[in-house]
């Protein structure tokens, strides 16, 4: 029986690591052993990140409406209560946007914040 090598195959799979590990310093990017931990390795840091990108975003959203509110007199937690209790179903992405683009937008909805604690 003949002798199989299987270079393309294995070149193959070599070289989509190392395409994948382009830009990586030092050997990283060049040799395959180290460039296949560090890909894999980065995927990892891709899938956790994806999810911590939204964690991350809800936190500055809170701490730009926590300033705002202040500016008006109020805290975060009253001014997410006295909203909840008028029945004003705005999100934090929104608030903040709100907080930043229309500050009087912003200052009505933390006098009727305001109105409605109790």
């Amino acid at each position: 029986m003949a002798r199989v090598k299987g270079g393309i195959v294995t070149r193959r799979r070599r070289n989509r690591v190392l395409k994948l590990a382009k830009g990586y310093y030092g050997s990283k990017h060049a040799l395959f052993k180290t460039a296949k931990q560090q890909v894999m390795k980065s995927l990892q840091y891709a899938y956790r990140d994806r999810r911590q990108k939204k964690r991350d975003f809800r936190k500055l959203w809170i701490t730009r409406i926590n300033a705002a509110a202040r500016l008006n007199g109020l805290s975060y937690s009253r001014l997410m209560h006295g909203l909840k209790n008028a029945g004003i179903d705005i999100n934090r992405k929104m608030l903040a946007d709100l907080a930043i683009n229309d500050e009087k937008g912003f200052a009505q909805l933390a006098e009727t914040a305001k109105a409605n604690l109790k």
